[in-house]
């Protein structure tokens, strides 16, 4: 039978400080982002199901929600050695990542085969990219300073808002609490690759704080084997030279408990990159991303949780040709956040909140307008009635572009034993127009932006089934294996595309995406095993030249396998990604060879605090495109030296 607030739910929000499960509970310490279990904690306890707040914006158990969510948890990027979000997104399911070349270079994330700028980005709960081209530069964060990732698949525009088309991908940063407790990581390989982490943590009974940073720097490799006049294939110039990559980033949070029923959390993220690529106007980028917000949670009454969040994130982009200054974008997003939880009796939990936002775009660019406000009401209610569960949500949004826009969702979930479920849901979404699609000024060469854009809308049908095998392996614990099959279908309307050859902005296209994920992870004769299968088939549904083709740049196939395996102090994974073939231009004509990469780990334990790790990628130096005409890393060594107290 399921329950609104499972007991494991329960006693996990006490055991990791950073959850709460208002209003049925006493507000513990931070805010969602989860923190490691305290060492002390019943070893029954810490095996219990992961608790999840992206998806309904409260906390629930992982194994209870009925949207299909990925969690990388930081045990998780530890033991991969993950050194980008790439090599933590690649190959999860619903995701396909094209990239321009080496690191910090323009990157597309498509979660589930929807376009890079119709997934909504979070770091801690506040809104992070760029207005003027919607995408987020999510490739700039540093790992180092992330504690977990969310990643829900499939519509939450009734939630969220704009964006929300294909998904939502949060990203926690580090929380403080318990003893003061440093860490570092040093890091060098190939491609002169060199980097350094640390940070220190710490709090009391109800404060806590953490403060970190990174530096790394890479000499890179050849981004673009383009061609120039007459061709202008790819980057349109020929510039055979190394390009490289430089970051520095810095992380602080801190959080106190002002009393039982009152908590208060800041947090603040810099990125600073300087990115070499090649271009014939531009081959230079100097990129900050930020974000600073401040959340408070109350709890007046037992059944009533209240909410307070505002945040402003930056997104700042100076380019260059040859070291001389050549354009600049600005973007500063603002955001307010009332939410309000109400628990209705022992069954239901009610949901009613406001989202103001403020959208502001500066630089060298000639906007016809910089800045946009919109005002979201959204409201969603959950409840269990025995082994059936519900969850439904509205939202209406008013924007001063393009008006009014209403969004819904609907979940139903049926449990016909407590190992096997299944799941129905069905979505709306959109998506708002961006400066750029709007408002960007007409060239010798573009036509520019169209004011009179209305926004893409979507609907997306969902059925998945769930369980968990319990395995007699002989193994201590025994093993366990946890799997899920989602089939889905969205259909997207008024997609903007630019039309040729003037490149305008129009409403013109129809896209049909219909797909298959399977998911299976656990623990089986003592190796931790994940695996994930994404089936695609996205495809052109505009009635014109087009029609039928695939949608650019998103694989047909791709399987990510991830292997781990413990003995005494040495420790070796491996990870196989393999993607199908796609293509690179809407004709179709450009085809994008499939290709499959290796990467091998290791670690060895060298005290209880020192360890020194190995990481291999793309063993085999696969030579694969994302992006037609853009290389990509071959095989690389890198080697970390970690200390952990």
């Amino acid at each position: 039978m399921s329950l609104p607030f499972h007991p494991s739910a329960l006693a996990a929000a006490l055991l990791l400080p950073g959850l709460s499960l208002l209003p049925t509970m006493v507000r513990a310490q931070g805010p969602e982002g989860p923190a490691r279990a305290p060492a002390a904690a019943d070893a029954a306890l810490l095996d219990l199901p992961e608790v999840i707040v992206t998806a309904t914006r409260t906390a629930e158990t992982l194994d209870q929600t009925l949207a299909p969510v990925t969690v990388i948890t930081r045990t998780d990027i530890e033991r991969q050695q993950a050194r980008t979000t790439l090599d933590l997104l690649r190959g999860q399911p619903g995701i396909s990542i094209a990239s321009t070349g080496g690191r910090g270079t323009n990157t597309s994330l498509f979660l589930r085969g929807t376009n890079a700028n119709q997934t909504l980005f979070l770091v801690d709960g506040i809104k992070v990219g760029s207005a003027t081209t919607g995408t987020t530069p999510f490739q700039n964060l540093p790992v180092s300073q992330l504690d977990r990732v969310e990643v829900v698949r499939g519509p939450r525009s009734s939630l969220y808002g704009s964006e929300a088309m294909g998904g939502v991908v949060q990203f926690f940063s580090r929380r403080g609490g318990g003893p003061l407790t440093p860490y570092l990581d040093v890091t060098a390989g190939g491609y002169d690759s060199a980097g350094i982490s640390g940070g220190i943590s710490g709090g009391g009974e109800r404060g806590r704080f953490h403060i970190g940073g990174n530096l790394d720097d890479t000499k890179g490799f050849d981004a673009c084997r383009g061609r120039g006049a007459p061709f202008f294939d790819g980057c349109g110039t020929d510039e055979p030279d190394r390009d490289g990559y430089r970051n520095a980033g810095v992380s602080l949070s801190a959080g106190y408990d002002l009393a039982q029923w009152a908590s208060a959390d800041l947090i603040f993220l810099r990125s600073e990159s300087e990115v070499e690529f090649d271009g014939a106007f531009q081959n230079e980028s100097e990129q900050v991303l930020q974000v600073l917000g401040a959340t408070l949670r109350l709890q007046p009454l037992t059944p009533w949780g209240v909410l307070l969040r505002a945040g402003r994130s930056w997104d700042e982009q100076d380019n260059l040709k040859d070291g001389a200054f050549s354009s600049r974008f600005e973007t500063r997003r603002d955001s307010l956040t009332l939410q309000n939880d109400i628990a209705t009796g022992d069954l239901g939990l009610l949901t009613i909140g406001v989202d103001y936002q403020r959208d502001r775009v500066g630089g060298t660019t000639d906007y016809a307008a910089r800045s946009r406000d919109n005002t979201g009401v959204f409201g969603e209610y959950q409840a269990w009635f025995g082994p059936a569960s519900l969850k439904a949500s509205l939202r209406r949004d008013e924007d001063e572009q393009f008006g009014g826009h209403t969004t819904g969702g609907l979940g139903l979930g049926w449990e016909f034993a407590p190992a096997l479920r299944v799941i129905a849901t069905y979505g709306t979404a959109f998506k708002a127009p961006t400066f750029n699609d709007l408002y960007f000024p007409s060239t010798p060469f573009f036509a520019g932006g169209n004011p009179d854009l209305q926004p893409e809308q979507s609907r997306s049908l969902e059925l998945g089934l769930s369980g968990r095998l319990e395995i007699a392996d002989g193994t201590a614990g025994d093993g366990r294996l946890d799997w899920s099959l989602n089939l889905f279908q969205t259909e997207i309307d008024d997609l903007i595309q630019l039309v040729p050859p003037t490149f305008a902005a129009e409403n013109l296209d129809r896209a049909r995406i219909r797909g298959a994920e399977a998911v299976l992870g656990g623990r089986l004769l003592g190796t931790d095993l994940g695996v994930s299968l994404t089936l695609l088939d996205p495809r052109d549904r505009s009635g014109g030249a087009n029609d039928g083709n695939l949608l650019p740049r998103r694989p047909e196939q791709s399987l990510r396998l991830d292997l781990d395996r413990q003995f005494g102090r040495f420790e070796a994974g491996t990870t196989l990604f393999t993607a199908g073939r796609s293509f690179n231009d809407p004709a179709n004509r450009v085809r994008l060879d499939g290709y499959t990469l290796l990467d091998l780990r290791a670690a060895y334990r060298l005290s209880e605090t020192v360890r020194i790790q190995a990481r291999v990628e793309n063993l085999f130096d696969e030579d694969y495109e994302t992006v037609a005409w853009y290389n990509q890393p071959g095989r690389t060594l890198f080697v970390t030296l970690s200390y952990r107290p």
